[in-house]
């Protein structure tokens, strides 16, 4: 039965603007089972020939059938499909895999066969045929750790791997000595008898010796063709004409007698020589169960494997080419942290200010043409606030403000505070600082009464009492005395670098009434006293006496009488949430023009003060600030994702051979292309890993040493896992197509 024909075959290679003819019109054809010597001398076109028969190379022009189907204009991954199923491979160089041990060179056509085999079946199939030529006490060498002929032994047990129809051996004697030349050359013919189409590329007569037929190949053309010792094909498969027995093999030829298994693959495609059922190989296929389960979930498994392996192989290299990423994606955890925490501390920050406060201000009073500026209108009232506070369902609270300026004298100590302030309890709402460091915040009765009492902060707890207890103490501004019940909890500076801690806060009546009004007393007298000492004319007609002597300031200040019109300097209000404050100035607004009867043509003598206006434009700084480390970071990224591309590209020309090898066993390009883009995503990932513990340790150690805020970020770390996936698919992908669209017979002459 014709396995191979072959029609008027030529291969020319076109080097440059030269034409170079190998082949010129092969026309020949060869049975089933046959043991076909190719011989030539160098330069002859043998090997050329034997590359199209194997499929890993085509003709210029001509016909070339195998099996009955037409190869010569079959595409590269139908050949790969073609040699993955059908045929084996012995190269004249062994090419074994380098740093794998015989097993998993055995076992790598296998990955790439159609049907799925389960790992265990091809382990015990490879160790089969390692123990069926002698190699099964060298299973776990490498091919540095074996002789050539064990090599040799290896390369055929790879070529028997996936039960194949015709066996091509490119010189397989050509690097081995006479004794191993022998033992190799009787293995062929085991194998021929078997009922394997052997093929042996060879230019020594003695090797061609071993084959049933010679064929003679000169300067490209079939110089003879002769059938050794009989005329006819071997009809039952043998090659010699006479029936060898199915079940022997070499192990039983090296012990002098016995007969041992043959062997068969997991999944028996076919048998050329029938077989009783009791056989010993059909028992064996009896222990392999056919396994097809396919799609890529079960084979990325496998691809995985060889990924990992072929990274292994280059430990350091591997090592060096992650550090690209690892120093990005360490970067990139490490700003975002910094960038989270100081986002963090901006919040603190602007909570620590009052968080979802506006701020009324009375309007700006106007006389002849000029704007004395914004406050100088009396126009808001306690009874404003009170009704903001009743009538406004977005507002959560309200308090006045009253400020003052002055000394803070304590005993022999005086201070001049920042802020000065008279409010109600409700401040401490409004500014979110509840928390009292020491004794309490004066109350609402403390308030109506216009109690002379103060809380402090901390600077000027230290400034003033030397950070001693002031609790009980009493200081005076303005003259006035005010006695000490609390000290309000450190808050730091604001957003702007002000000293919150630098206050002193009293009820509003008394720094209105008392402080406010005593120091206006005082001033009043003295200019009137002035006034009187230079206008002496003022005393030339005294008037009559007064009926009763008039206070004295002191007494003034500790009476104040009541007034028909009471201001207050602003209103600080909070409200309900972030989300309601343009609804609660809506309210606000409305409510003020009312009470302050002002029509619709009248502006308003007020004006509200959004403080989410400030807190979202330093948010976005930050942000940006935040998106620029984040931008310097990824670029690291971004170079550590081109170091990757460069050293697979690398790779890739140094392992050009071993790509040519792959695909020789049956590897199609998308094989090539998983394997590669699966290294480069590994190495992402790994990178990613050390990236991620690498940028934790930084942010560790600025929060320790430099005393920056930091925080940890999950959804950084999920990114930067994301991205070192994507870098490697990116970058990783023009190496692996690259290596996918190689040839397979030139990477394999490749040095």
């Amino acid at each position: 039965m014709e396995l191979i024909r072959l029609e008027d075959i030529h291969k020319t290679y076109h080097l440059g603007e030269v034409d170079v003819p190998v082949l010129r019109g092969i026309s020949l054809s060869i049975a089933r089972g046959e043991l076909v010597a190719l011989m030539g001398a160098s330069g002859s076109g043998k090997t050329t020939l034997m590359n199209i028969l194997g499929c890993l190379d085509h003709s210029s022009s001509g016909k070339y059938w195998f099996d009955g189907q037409e190869m010569s204009r079959l595409a590269p991954n139908q050949r790969a499909l073609v040699r993955t199923s059908k045929l084996g491979f012995v190269f004249q160089s062994f090419n074994l895999l380098p740093r794998t041990s015989a097993l998993g060179n055995v076992q790598m056509p296998l990955d790439y066969a159609p049907e799925h085999y389960s790992d265990a079946d091809t382990r015990k199939w490879a160790l089969r045929l390692l123990d069926r030529v002698g190699l099964s006490d060298r299973i776990d060498h490498e091919p540095s750790q074996m002789s050539g002929g064990q090599q040799q032994r290896v390369a055929i047990a790879r070529s028997l791997i996936n039960n194949p129809s015709l066996l091509l051996a490119d010189e397989p004697t050509g690097n081995l000595d006479s004794r191993t030349s022998v033992e190799i050359l009787r293995m062929f013919q085991e194998l021929n008898a078997e009922g394997i189409t052997v093929i042996l590329v060879t230019h020594d007569p003695h090797v061609a010796a071993y084959a049933n037929r010679v064929i003679r190949i000169t300067d490209g053309r079939v110089e003879s063709d002769a059938v050794q010792g009989r005329e006819a094909v071997p009809s039952s498969g043998n090659g010699n004409g006479a029936d060898l027995p199915a079940e022997s093999t070499f192990a039983a030829e090296r012990s002098g007698g016995g007969t041992a298994a043959a062997l068969a693959p997991p999944a028996m495609a076919r048998r050329i020589l029938p077989r009783a059922a009791d056989s010993p190989a059909a028992a064996l296929d009896k222990d392999f169960p056919r396994m097809q389960r396919k799609g890529l979930a079960l084979r990325f498994p496998r691809t995985l494997r060889t990924a990992l392996c072929a990274l292994r192989r280059n430990m350091i290299r591997s090592a060096l080419t992650a550090l690209g990423v690892i120093i990005g994606v360490g970067a990139v955890i490490a700003m975002m942290e910094i960038g989270e925490g100081s986002k963090a501390e901006l919040q603190r920050t602007i909570a620590s200010m009052g968080a979802n406060t506006l701020m009324i201000m009375p309007g700006a009073a106007t006389a002849g043409g000029f704007s004395h500026g914004s406050g100088s209108k009396l126009t808001l009232t306690p009874q404003d606030m009170e009704e903001i506070r009743r009538q406004c369902p977005a507002v959560a609270e309200v308090a006045p403000i009253v400020g003052t300026w002055g000394q803070a004298i304590f005993g022999n100590r005086n201070y001049r505070p920042n802020q000065i302030t008279g409010t109600t309890p409700a401040y401490l709402i409004v500014r979110d600082w509840q928390n009292m460091s020491e004794g309490e915040m004066f109350g609402d009765r403390d308030v109506r009464s216009g109690s002379n009492v103060c809380v402090v902060g901390e600077t000027v707890r230290r400034e003033l009492f030397q950070g001693a207890s002031p609790i009980g103490e009493e200081l005076r501004v303005q003259n006035v005395s005010l006695r000490v019940i609390g000290v309000l909890s450190r808050k730091g500076a604001n957003m702007m670098g002000m000293d919150q801690d630098d206050v002193i806060l009293a009820p509003w009546p008394t720094i209105k009434y008392r402080v406010n009004g005593s120091s206006n007393s005082s001033s009043q007298t003295a200019a009137a006293s002035s006034t009187g000492q230079i206008n002496s004319l003022n005393n030339l007609y005294p008037g009559a006496k007064p009926l009763y002597t008039s206070p004295t300031a002191l007494q003034a200040a500790n009476t104040p009488q009541p007034v028909r019109f009471a201001n207050i300097d602003r209103i600080m209000v909070k409200a309900v949430s972030a989300e309601e404050i343009p609804q609660a100035m809506d309210q606000i607004t409305a409510l003020l023009r009312e009470r302050h009867h002002l029509t619709k043509s009248e502006e308003d003598d007020f004006n509200i003060r959004d403080m989410t206006e400030i807190t979202r434009t330093l948010s976005s700084t930050s942000r940006l600030m935040g998106a620029l480390l984040l931008v310097v970071a990824l670029i690291s990224l971004v170079v550590g994702g081109v170091g990757i591309m460069n050293i697979m590209l690398v790779s890739v020309t140094e392992r050009t051979r071993e790509i040519g090898l792959r695909m020789a066993v049956g590897a199609r390009s998308h094989h090539i292309l998983r394997q590669f883009l699966v290294e480069a995503i590994v190495l992402c990932l790994f990178g990613g890993a050390m990236g991620i513990l690498l940028g934790r340790g930084a942010s560790m150690m600025v929060r320790a040493v430099m005393r920056w805020p930091t925080e940890a970020s999950i959804p950084a770390i999920l990114a930067a896992v994301a991205v070192s996936a994507a870098v490697g698919v990116f970058f990783g992908f023009y190496p692996a197509w690259k290596a996918s669209r190689l040839d397979p017979i030139e990477a394999l002459r490749y040095e």
